[in-house]
C-alpha cells in the first residue's frame, strides 16, 4: 500500500475530512495530501500512502492545472462565494476581448498576495484560524508563476478560465485582483483541480469507488505505487548487497553509461521494481540516499 490514491475530492469536503474518510477506508493513519483544495473546489487530490507519506517533500511545488468560473460583480472576504460580500454588487457585462487583455497580468511571474482566508502561516497560526477569529492578517506577496492562462468563456458576469500554475498559485487571488482590474469586484465561483503534478483527473476515484474497492478487497488497484512516483527522477535499478548500503546510509553509484541525463535526484529501485530510496548527487554518478522507504 506504499504509493498515492488519486481522490476526485467533493464539493464541501476539506482535504483533511477526505484524508481521514481514506484512513478509514485503508485502515492506516499514514495518509497525507499533496496539496489543499478548498471546501468550494473538487478534483484531483492525491493522497500518500504508508511509507509513500515521505516523499511528499518533493511535491510542495508541483504544478497544477485548474479550471474555475470566476464571477464578476463584487468581491468578498475570502475571495471566494463562500465568503462574505466587501463590495457593493453591480451589474457588469465584460468584453471578452478586453477581459483577456486584463488577464495578461497574471501570465508569467509575478507577486501575488494569497487570500487573507487561506493556510498560509502568520505567526505560526494558520491565517483562516486568525480570519475566523477577526483577528487582522495581512500575508507578505509571495512569488507564483502561472505557465498558461486562458480565456475558456465568458457568459454574462461569469468568466470560465483554464490555470495552469506553480505550487502555491491562489486562483482565488487572481479572480479577487481581475475583478480590482475591472474596477467592479470578483470572486471565484467555481473551481475544479484537472491534475496536481503527474497525477490526473482521469485516473481520480470517488470516495463512492474507493469505498467499493475496499470492499471488495482490491484496494491495491487504486494505488500508483511509490516507484512510479515523480517520474521525473530517473531509475536506478540495484542489486541486494546496494539495497543494504542504502538502508544503511552509505552513498550508491550509478552507472556513468546509463542513457537518462544527470539529475539532482534519482530513484533506487531493486530489479523487481520496488523503490527503495531517493538519492540525492554528491558526486558525479555518486548518490546519498536521502529518502529511505
Amino acid at each position: 500500500m506504499d504509493g498515492v490514491i488519486v481522490i476526485d475530492k467533493p464539493e464541501g469536503w476539506t482535504s483533511h475530512d477526505v484524508v481521514a474518510k481514506a484512513r478509514g477506508i485503508v485502515r492506516t493513519k499514514r495518509v497525507g495530501h499533496l496539496g489543499t483544495l478548498d471546501p468550494i473546489a473538487t478534483g484531483v487530490l492525491p493522497l500518500v500512502v504508508e511509507r509513500a507519506t515521505r516523499l511528499a517533500q518533493f511535491y510542495t511545488r508541483s504544478d497544477k492545472v485548474y479550471e474555475g468560473v470566476v464571477r464578476l460583480g463584487w468581491s468578498t472576504d475570502s475571495y471566494d462565494r463562500a465568503g462574505e460580500a466587501t463590495s457593493e454588487k453591480t451589474e457588469v457585462a465584460p468584453d471578452a476581448a478586453e477581459v483577456d487583455g486584463l488577464l495578461e497580468r497574471f501570465r508569467g511571474e509575478f507577486w501575488q498576495t494569497p487570500p487573507p482566508v487561506s493556510a498560509k502561516k502568520v505567526g505560526g497560526q494558520r491565517a483562516y484560524d486568525l480570519a475566523r477569529k477577526s483577528l487582522p492578517v495581512e500575508l507578505e506577496p509571495v512569488s507564483v508563476q502561472v505557465f498558461s492562462l486562458t480565456l475558456l468563456e465568458v457568459n454574462g458576469p461569469d468568466i470560465r478560465l483554464r490555470v495552469h500554475c506553480s505550487g502555491g498559485t491562489y486562483v482565488r487571488s487572481i479572480a479577487h485582483d481581475l475583478g480590482r482590474a475591472m474596477g467592479c469586484g470578483a470572486h471565484l465561483l467555481e473551481l475544479r483541480r484537472t491534475a496536481s503534478g503527474e497525477f490526473e483527473i482521469g485516473q481520480a476515484l470517488t470516495i463512492p469507488q474507493l469505498q467499493a474497492l475496499a470492499a471488495e478487497d482490491r484496494l491495491a488497484e487504486a494505488i500508483v505505487p511509490a516507484a512510479k512516483m515523480l517520474p521525473e527522477f530517473p531509475c536506478v535499478v540495484v542489486d541486494d548487497a546496494t539495497v543494504a548500503q542504502i538502508r544503511n546510509g552509505r552513498n550508491f553509484a550509478a552507472s556513468p553509461f546509463r542513457s537518462q541525463p544527470a539529475s539532482r535526484y534519482v530513484k533506487a529501485v531493486t530489479r523487481e521494481g520496488a523503490l527503495v530510496a531517493i538519492g540525492e548527487a554528491v558526486l558525479p554518478n555518486v548518490y546519498h540516499p536521502v529518502v529511505v522507504m
